[in-house]
């Protein structure tokens, strides 16, 4: 259940954040920005590559690793692949995971390594391997750090982690799995890694409004803003209740999506489904039509209100990166929704960059995953 009076009560909002999630996200502006000075005195707007990698990997602990694989395969548009090298072993602890590089990676592949936790052994054996291969590496890690030694040991480049004096409140028990603006202090630097090397277009500049966004939806968002004029808590009200089914259109509504889905389960503990149109309309059909549809379950007469929850029913929220087109399945989702009864919930960012659209939708999904986590109640 959600206690929506605290959602505007920005007083509780501030006591309830123990962890400070809230001034996580809303630093998020703050953090590319210092995130891109520290690349660009790590000597990347001076590297001059042969050209693109034949292929990207991606490897790290956390949800960091593949929240940046999913935007660089997005922003790239196809121009390299990018894979995630997911992890093996017992347990999602420091020393426990390890990495493999897949067999055909060489000389002309690089691997990036988002890594925030800077004594990852496995990751340092990573680096090893790439070594041993040829493979260029460069890591985003807190600088001094063993991660750090074992990349600048095999002539790779580490760029040091921007980091907030808050992210220290993460090292307690019960902490989610990591602050959020984490995301941006590893990615900014691949992204101005990834300009260098052709991959996409992340110019000084274009960071600088990526940042200028940030800051505005940090605004708009903000704990002091009513709910009827903030779409962070706008979503995080409508999701209230129920299950989210999380339908995106486009690469980059697809990275968010699968991104919100982490971000809802690591901060406020609650599952979501995602799928991509126009496969969602197949695959989720059942799911509209069965326990969880919006007329399945009646409210119950006879239901305690203040002992029991209501029912929970499934909620679309579709996810899009730009006005829906001649070839948009947009209005097939909003037909199926309104057919079975189902609410939708939409999100669309203004003009902008792809990169701006990214900024837009990850802070209004950040925002939202967060009001749900401090105005949940047992």
């Amino acid at each position: 259940m959600l206690d929506e009076s605290l959602l505007d009560t920005p007083d509780a909002l501030a006591g309830a954040d123990r962890f400070g999630l809230l001034r996580g996200v809303a630093e998020s502006g703050a953090r590319v920005r210092t995130a891109a000075r520290g690349a660009a005195e790590s000597g990347i707007p001076d590297l001059t590559p042969d050209g693109r990698p034949r292929a990207v990997l991606v490897a790290g602990p956390g949800p960091a690793a593949a929240g940046v694989a999913d935007l660089l395969r997005a922003l790239g548009g196809g121009n390299c692949p990018v894979t995630l090298i997911p992890p093996t072993g017992v347990a999602p602890l420091p020393g426990a995971l390890r990495w493999t590089l897949p067999g055909w990676a060489g000389p002309l592949d690089l691997l990036l390594l988002p890594g925030p936790d800077a004594a990852d052994p496995g990751l340092a054996e990573l680096v090893e391997q790439a070594y041993r291969r040829g493979c260029a590496v460069v890591a985003v890690t807190p600088a001094g750090g063993p991660l750090a030694d074992a990349v600048e040991q095999a002539r790779g480049l580490a760029v040091p982690l921007a980091t907030t004096p808050y992210d220290t409140e993460f090292d307690v028990e019960g902490a989610p799995p990591a602050a959020p603006g984490t995301l941006w202090s590893v990615l900014i630097p691949l992204l101005s890694l990834a300009d260098r090397i052709g991959l996409l277009s992340a110019p000084p500049e274009a960071l600088g409004k990526l940042a200028d966004r940030l800051d505005q939806l940090a605004e708009r968002c903000g704990p002091a803003i009513p709910t009827y004029t903030n779409p962070g808590k706008t979503l995080a009200a409508e999701l209230a209740d129920a299950l989210p089914l999380i339908w995106t259109e486009g690469g980059i509504a697809g990275a968010v999506g699968r991104h919100f889905a982490t971000e809802l389960a690591g901060l406020a503990g609650r599952p979501a489904l995602v799928a991509e149109l126009p496969e969602a309309l197949a695959t989720h059909r059942t799911l509209l039509a069965g326990a969880l549809a919006a007329g399945a379950d009646p409210d119950d007469f006879f239901r305690d209100r203040v002992e029991q929850p209501p029912a929970m029913h499934a909620r679309v929220v579709l996810l899009r990166e730009e006005e829906p087109g001649p070839l948009s399945a947009t209005r097939a989702a909003q037909a199926l929704a309104e057919e079975r009864d189902t609410a939708v919930s939409e999100l669309e960012p203004a003009a902008g960059s792809d990169l701006e659209k990214a900024a837009e939708l990850l802070a209004i999904v950040d925002f939202a995953a967060v009001y749900l986590a401090l105005a949940g109640t047992e």
